[in-house]
């Protein structure tokens, strides 16, 4: 039996002919129903994963243009400095909104998503932060040519990289401590 919603439109339409008028509780009417919550359930599924998604292609996106300017391989100092360049990139923004805030005012939530992620980040770094693995030269030249999509990033290599310079191999995609 199709679930799609377009699928049971089409399927009840070829039923009942030209006439379309449905009654509000008969089985296709249920059918409608039941096809249309799980097409809308499906679509909320599917922003909440991009919207979960969007700081890892972020962080991506920012390491290939990183990497376009460059012209070999990197070493694991200047890929410390590029993340600590990436972690940098809020504080502006925060300590504009802290000066904009009036004295005894609480703060706001776009200012505490900004400490937020701020900290989760750095949190991350203590513990190894998810970046494609640019002393590779293949994984490199990869990375120059990726188009901006989840998809194909299974192709990259990653690395987790610590505030102290230790360097680990790691998975895609990135889950807790891999």
């Amino acid at each position: 039996m199709p679930k799609d919603l377009t699928k049971v439109q089409k399927k009840i339409q070829k039923k009942k002919g030209s006439t379309t008028s449905l009654h509000a509780n008969s089985r296709d009417a249920q059918r409608l129903r039941r096809a249309g919550a799980r097409s809308d359930k499906l679509e909320k599924l599917a922003t909440a994963r991009g919207k979960a998604l969007q700081p890892y292609l972020q962080r991506i996106s920012f390491f290939q243009s990183a990497a376009k300017e460059a012209s070999g391989p990197f070493t694991l100092e200047s890929m410390q400095a590029l993340i600590e360049i990436y972690l940098e990139r809020d504080t502006m923004e925060l300590s504009a909104i802290q000066s904009e805030r009036r004295p005894g005012r609480p703060a706001s939530t776009k200012e505490d998503t900004l400490k937020q992620r701020i900290q989760a980040e750095a949190n991350e770094y203590t513990s190894g932060y998810w970046v494609p693995n640019m002393e590779d030269a293949d994984t490199l030249e990869k990375l120059k040519d990726w188009n901006e999509q989840w998809t194909s990033l299974g192709t990259l290599k990653y690395v987790r990289i610590t505030r102290e310079g230790t360097k680990h191999s790691s998975s895609f995609p990135p889950k807790g401590k891999s």
